[in-house]
Parts: C-alpha cells; structure tokens; sequence
C-alpha cells in the first residue's frame, strides 16, 4: 500500500471517492436548505430536492473531485517527463563514456590517445573551443596536446605549469561564468577574443594533477551541465589510459636499457640488432671501450667511473641518427650497429664522437678520458656474434696502437692471435 501511495496509483482513486462523498453531502444539504427558504410544496419535495442535488452536485464534484484529480495527472504527467528525460540523459552520459574507452582501448601509445581526446573534445564540448593540456615528466611546464574549435578561436589558455592553474590546485573541476568575474581564473582575462566563461576539468596521471580539459563559452554562458559531464568523463578516461600507457612505456624502458647509461641493454640490443642487419644490405658495427676506466675508478673512485659512463653514453647519443644502435655490452664496453654505412661513413662518425667528448669533458664534472673504437662491416652472410668479434679485434688493436684510435676492419674472420689484451 506504501508503494502504491508513493507511486501515486492508489491515492487519486482515494481522493476522488472521498470528494464524491463529500462533493454529494454538501449538494444534498444545499439542495435541502434552498428547498426550505423557497417553500417548495410537500408532494413535491423529493423531486425538487433530487433537482436540486444534481444542481449543486455538479459544481462540487468539480471543485473536489475532478479539479484536485486533474492536477495530480498533470503532476503525475511532468514528474514522468522529468524521468525520462533524466534517463534519457543518462543512457547518453553511459553511452558516450563507453565510446571513449573503446577507443581509447585502441590506443597503443600515449600520442594516439592524445588523438583519441581531440576528437572526444569535438563532441564532448559540442563544437565549443576545448584544448588538452600535459604537463612534461618533471611536472614544471604544460604543453598543449589537442585542440579543438573554430579556426583560430581555441581557447589558447596561457597557463604554463600545474602549479599555476587553480584546476589543478584545488584537483577539481572549476566553473566560471564570466572571466570578468572578480573570482575568475587570471588566465581568462586579457584575452583577444575578449570576455568569456570557462570550465577546466584536471587530468589525474599517476595520481598527480597533470594535465588540464579547457573549453570556453560566451561571456555569461558557460557549458551546459551535460557538457561539463562529458568533459569531466573525457579527463578520467584520458588519466586512466594514459597513465596506463606510461606505466607500460616505462616497465618496457626499463627491460630494454641499461640502468646506468640509458642505452640499450644487451639482450634487447642483439635482439634488435639481428633484425636490422637482416633488412640491411650494408651497416657498419663498432665497438668501443673506455681507454685506461679502471684507473678512472681507482684514482677517483667509483662515482666518478659512473659519471664517465654516462657522459659517453649522452655523447653517443647526441652524436647518431635515430635509426642507429648502442648499447652498454657490458663494463666500460660499447657496441654500435649503424645501418646504411660504410665503414668510411662510420670512422667520421666516431671521430665527432671523439671530439665531441673532448667538449663535454671540458665541463670539468667528470675526469678526462679517452675511448677507441673498431669498426667491421657486416655483409649479408655475416652474423652479428662473427661481426662484433671482427669489431673487437679491431678494437684491440686500436688499443695495441696508443689508444684514443679507430682501426676498421673489412672482414669478420680476423686473426687476432698477435694481439694482446688490453685495457
């Protein structure tokens, strides 16, 4: 019965009957008293009194049954257009926010998920400017990622960090309606295409505020609730994969290099090595090794040897191409896979490798040192294991000769009987 009332089933039948009874009553004793003051005649009473009941029943049953019944249908009416529009509403909200895990599920990468939340904005913010901005690793500078809107006329926000941005600071969506408001994000005013509303929804990577959803509107007229909604599943669904992404990217990173130096390590490195020598016609293969570390290590110590190792491998990498290859093959020990080079391309190589070393070490941080180099070409019947040893063996004699040298070698059967080892 509860129910019944609450869903208001019962309780316009129970109106409805009891104005009817009261509704009759009231019309029967006004049909009574006019009887009496008009002195109608005996005979005649039961038909005049019938008369006049249906008289005055008709203005009662309206005042209290028909009009009360009518408003409780009209109530019951809106309430139920209410409700589905709330539902409606929310089938969009659960629909949209489906859409964009789908496709940020499809997202291999973090720039492609970056792809994904542009095209989410358009709809997100219905055509509105909207913009993504990220921060960087070190959390001290936002970048702009994707944007959305007319030619032009993006919301361009001139926020630069996190620390900077109320959103981020306060980690909540932040509403503003009018950017001459007095409490009005700073970074709104001043803008050229003049006044305007605002909502900045932060991006959680991590569980750090990194990033921003900026969108804007006419000055007086920010986004429409459905639309904050939308941008607020926008910015959580983006921190969720994205933050996912650079977990991955940083667990594969880690299985892939060298803790120290940053460079591939060696199983990853040979890996990836055989690959590109079997779609390669031509490369080049050196190896390297810090000349004389172990005094490096001795005289100043381990710290010291460390910063060496990792002065060269900045060297190394300033000084090749992206599609080269270099890897800590172990100690003080380096090898280089240059693809699409001759063994007179890669000697001019290492040699700004060399010089460019000299430069570094002028910085005074690390003790000087020098490296020597052997370089061997790879044929197409070569083997990386036959390459790198025809690489070493030009290498130790790189060594036997004074150090600080580069000595290639055409063919990856060498005799290296006449050499000995060396540091």
């Amino acid at each position: 019965m509860g129910k019944a009332f609450k869903e208001r089933t019962v309780l316009p039948f129970l109106v409805l009957l009891s104005t009817l009874v009261v509704g009759v009553a009231l019309a029967n004793g006004l049909a009574i008293l006019t009887a009496q003051l008009v002195g109608v005649r005996a005979h005649a009473d039961d038909v005049t009194r019938a008369a006049l009941v249906c008289v005055f029943s008709a203005p009662m049953l309206w005042l209290f049954g028909v009009s009360p019944l009518r408003r409780v249908s009209l109530d019951d009416r809106v309430r139920d257009a209410e409700r589905e529009k709330a539902l409606i509403a929310e089938a969009e909200r659960q629909q949209f926010r489906a859409r964009v895990h789908r496709a940020m599920e499809m997202a291999d990468d973090e720039d492609e998920a970056v792809d994904v939340v542009a095209r989410s904005l358009a709809v997100a913010a219905a055509g509105a400017p909207a913009e993504l901005l990220l921060a960087d690793s070190s959390r001290a500078h936002y970048r702009l990622a994707a944007s959305r809107g007319g030619a032009g006329n993006g919301p361009a926000c001139t926020v630069d960090s996190p620390a900077s941005c109320p959103a981020a600071r306060r980690a909540q969506t932040s509403v503003f309606v009018s950017s001459e408001d007095l409490d009005a994000c700073p970074h709104l005013r001043g803008r050229p295409t003049g006044p305007c509303s605002a909502v900045c929804v932060p991006v959680t990577i991590m569980g750090k505020p990194m990033g921003i959803v900026h969108a804007t509107g006419r000055d007086g007229e920010p986004p429409r609730r459905e639309e904050i909604t939308a941008l607020e599943t926008v910015a959580s669904v983006a921190g969720s994969r994205i933050t996912l992404l650079r977990a991955m990217a940083r667990t594969q990173l880690q299985a892939a290099t060298d803790p120290l130096t940053g460079l591939l390590n060696r199983r990853m490195f040979e890996n990836q090595a055989r690959e590109l020598l079997g779609d390669q016609a031509r490369a080049a293969v050196a190896m390297g090794d810090l000349d004389r570390f172990k005094s490096v290590n001795d005289t100043h110590g381990h710290d010291s040897g460390d910063r060496a190792l990792r002065l060269f491998a900045q060297t190394l990498q300033s000084c090749l191409r992206p599609e080269d290859l270099a890897c800590r093959y172990g100690g003080e020990e380096f090898v280089i896979v240059l693809p699409r080079c001759s063994v007179a391309e890669a000697r001019r190589v290492l040699e700004r490798v060399q010089e460019q070393l000299v430069l570094n070490l002028t910085q005074g941080e690390v003790p000087p040192f020098t490296v020597s180099f052997g370089i061997a070409e790879a044929g197409a019947d070569d083997t990386l294991e036959g390459v790198i040893r025809a690489a070493d063996t030009a290498l130790l004699q790189a060594k036997a000769s004074g150090r600080n040298r580069i000595v290639a070698t055409a063919s990856a059967t060498v005799d290296t009987s006449f050499l000995a080892g060396t540091d």
